[in-house]
């Protein structure tokens, strides 16, 4: 802990310094009336909870950003990605306290989008799922999420998005954004008004932009529909969401390769030439087929990569008041998915004798479900049960497609007539989880919270194609505990303090960290003794609020076990097999505080501090097929891509008509290898965001223009590491440079 506490960098000391202001703001002038802070920080609540509002989302972001990069200013979250706008997902990386994204839980109005990974076996990527301008609130729990939320890789915390309502009003909206490297966003959205049949409305989105670096664009088309009823103290809620993403990738790099060939080297697309060349002049594919070692130029570009998906999610929610004090909320969904992941390998030859081959992972989601939460209010007793079921068919293929210099597949295209199906498989997956929980009033000012959830998520798997392993496997433990207490000082000032314990189910898929990954030995030998993940979360802090300010500091402790590691040797492009095991434990120890403060009318200014110290506990030993035993000292290294110091500092002007953000971001470096001798230097990053807003605006009921700029300072910096994974030791193409500074501008008008 000691490492992350000192030499903190000038923005830790200005965050400092801002803790420091409150008393002083308020004993000047505290009747000032100064408008509520909109982060807010989980009052009365058990566990560390903040959420945004939807004016975070509009006033401090650009048009179309990923919510993720908006929820990131939150203490305890690392948000990485390649492009701007944070949407791009093969390079969206999302941590809290350590714990990587496929370890979290998220929802959108209660509908789990499973852990939202690239390749996502149950669920979907948030900036899919919804369009960003129909979110309206997010609410963050760093540790653990309350006991009903549907999330079966929850070790950590939750992360639960909410969209906007129907309008009261009839209306139409309409925004467009123009923006650098020819960003293009179109928003177009309809609403009824309230009726005696409820109120609707259907939004349109189309966005297109340029990549910044080597060729080609990012494109997305979605459609949101949501309806809504109020009826004798019942609410009937339901949505349709639907999404068609196509997305051409940005090469992976590692530090060597930045240092040789320069911080904009990319992939050859739509030189399909030069790809060629190098593809027959350092015999990649021969050299790999008879496991010789391959040159280096053959994994420094390929000819292109590209990630294809079409989803369909919808949602339908009954809040009932059965009787008084008691009400039920259930929730049905359905979601689909077809996705492509494209890859042009030079390790494969196409039919005609060209050294290149289109290799994909194909993708097919089939998944509904229901979540149902009963709420009994009785004296000084608040009684929960929950209970949610999954029934999830997920198909995966890894096929390969002719390519020939005359032929080139599209790369926003699904592919047909595969050459190979090197191997095809159906993963059903059923989760069942129930929970019960009692929130009892001990006295006036104390607050007692207890209770439990039992999880268990059998996977079935099925093989159509190649010799990949079958069979079952099941993740279940019948008592997950959850306790917590809330001791209110005063009107102001509140305690809080929880421990959980929490259990992250096994993956159905054939790729990643799965014990599918592997051969039909591998898979027999594990299948019996792989333990699922589990956590113990531990956390205490202290929450205070008047009119000029908001604030909260919370100390953890987390003990993760049974952490699961599959290695691969080989690039990430070569698809080689891993074996999964269970290789130890990590310790985690963390402060964090957030600050809002209202400095005068319209002026905010808030600031999020994250310390932590994550190391692993144990050495990582395997043993090959010949019976070597290979060991890692991994012990007491720091977890990868968990930096120690995060610093997020913002500074707001709105007036009601003129809205103003400026905001820095700091982070620590972070480690890519295991052993630690691998990293990524820390790096401070600018934004910049303002606007004005007007009233009556000709034909127009409302009118806005908004002008965000992202990494003002145009800092070079790498941004997401792991994107092939993490190595034991040394450099590895798993990185991927940040956007430079950008700029959009974004115009609405309401009729």
């Amino acid at each position: 802990m000691r490492s992350a506490l000192h030499t903190l960098t000038p923005l830790a000391a200005l965050l400092g310094l801002a803790f420091a202001l409150p008393a002083q703001a308020q004993s000047s002038d505290a009747t000032t009336e100064l408008e509520r802070v909109t982060v807010t920080q989980g009052r009365g609540q058990i566990r560390s909870v903040q959420g945004l509002t939807k004016a975070d989302f509009e006033a401090a972001a650009a048009a179309g950003q990923s919510p993720l990069a908006t929820v990131s200013r939150l203490p305890g979250v690392n948000f990485q990605s390649a492009d701007p706008l944070g949407n791009y997902e093969w390079s969206t990386r999302f941590t809290v306290r350590a714990f990587s994204q496929n370890q979290l839980g998220f929802t959108l109005d209660g509908v789990p989008l499973g852990d939202m990974s690239y390749g996502n076996l149950n669920g979907l990527h948030i900036s899919r799922a919804i369009s960003s301008e129909n979110v309206a609130r997010a609410d963050l729990s760093q540790g653990t999420g309350s006991l009903d939320t549907p999330s079966s890789s929850n070790l950590g915390g939750t992360l639960q998005f909410y969209s906007s309502d129907p309008d009261k009003a009839f209306g139409l909206k309409l925004a467009q954004t123009l923006g650098s490297n020819s960003n293009r966003r179109t928003f177009v959205r309809l609403d009824s008004g309230v009726s005696e049949l409820g109120a609707v409305y259907a939004s349109y989105t189309h966005q297109e932009a340029d990549k910044w670096k080597g060729a080609g664009q990012q494109r997305q088309d979605q459609f949101n529909l949501k309806y809504v009823k109020d009826f004798g103290g019942n609410r009937l809620s339901a949505f349709i969401n639907t999404s068609n993403r196509r997305e051409v990738d940005y090469q992976d790099l590692s530090l060597e390769m930045i240092n040789r060939l320069g911080y904009n080297w990319d992939n050859f697309y739509p030189d399909f030439q030069s790809a060629l060349k190098v593809a027959t002049t350092n015999q990649c594919a021969a050299k790999a087929a008879a496991k010789l070692p391959t040159p280096q130029a053959c994994d420094d570009a390929y000819y292109a990569g590209s990630g294809l998906r079409k989803d369909t999610l919808a949602g339908a929610t009954l809040d009932a008041k059965l009787a008084e004090g008691l009400n039920l909320k259930t929730t049905v969904y359905n979601h689909k998915n077809d996705g492509r992941g494209l890859w042009f390998t030079p390790y494969a030859v196409s039919p005609d004798g060209t050294p290149i081959a289109l290799r994909t992972t194909e993708y097919g989601i089939k998944r509904t479900g229901l979540n149902a939460v009963l709420d009994y209010e009785i004296g000084a007793h608040q009684l929960r049960a929950s209970y949610w079921h999954e029934s999830n068919d997920f198909d995966q293929a890894r096929r390969f497609y002719a390519v020939s210099p005359n032929a080139i597949p599209d790369v926003y295209s699904f592919p047909s007539n595969p050459v190979l199906t090197q191997w095809q498989y159906t993963f059903h997956t059923k989760t069942d989880q129930f929970s019960m929980s009692d929130t009892i009033a001990l006295a006036q000012d104390l607050t007692l919270g207890v209770g439990f959830k039992s999880l268990r998520a059998k996977i079935d798997a099925d093989r159509q194609a190649g010799s990949g392993p079958v069979g079952s496997i099941t993740a279940s433990k019948g008592f997950l505990p959850q306790i917590g207490l809330n001791y209110r000082l005063s009107r102001s000032d509140e305690l809080f303090t929880s421990v959980s314990r929490n259990m992250r189910a096994f993956q159905g898929a054939a790729t990643g960290t799965t014990p599918f990954a592997t051969t039909q030995a591998g898979f027999d030998a594990i299948k019996g003794t792989l333990r699922p993940e589990t956590s113990t979360n531990f956390e205490a802090g202290w929450r205070t609020n008047s009119k000029l300010y908001e604030a909260a500091v919370t100390a953890y402790l987390v003990n993760f076990k049974d952490r699961l590691l599959g290695v691969t040797q080989g690039s990430g492009i070569q698809g080689n097999p891993t074996v999964l095991s269970n290789v130890g434990g990590v310790r985690t120890t963390g402060l964090e505080a957030a600050l809002s403060l209202r400095l005068m009318p319209g002026v905010s200014w808030y600031n999020s501090l994250s310390l932590s110290n994550s190391t692993y506990r144990d050495n990582v030993s395997s043993t090959d097929d010949k019976g070597v035993t290979t060991t890692v000292a991994t012990s007491g290294k720091h977890v990868v891509d968990a930096p120690d110091q995060m610093v997020k500092s913002i500074l707001s002007y709105d007036d009601g008509q003129w809205f103003a953000n400026f905001g820095a971001d700091y982070m620590s470096k972070r480690y890519f290898s295991y052993l630690n001798d691998a990293a990524v230097s820390g790096r401070t990053l600018f934004n910049l965001s303002g606007g004005l807003r007007t009233k009556a605006l000709g034909f127009l009921s409302e009118g806005s223009v908004q002008v965000g700029v992202t990494n003002l300072g145009d800092k070079k910096y790498i941004s997401t590491i792991g994107s092939n994974g993490f190595g034991n030791s040394g450099d590895n193409q798993t990185l991927l440079t940040g956007a430079p500074r950008q700029v959009f501008v974004t115009f609405t008008g309401k009729l």
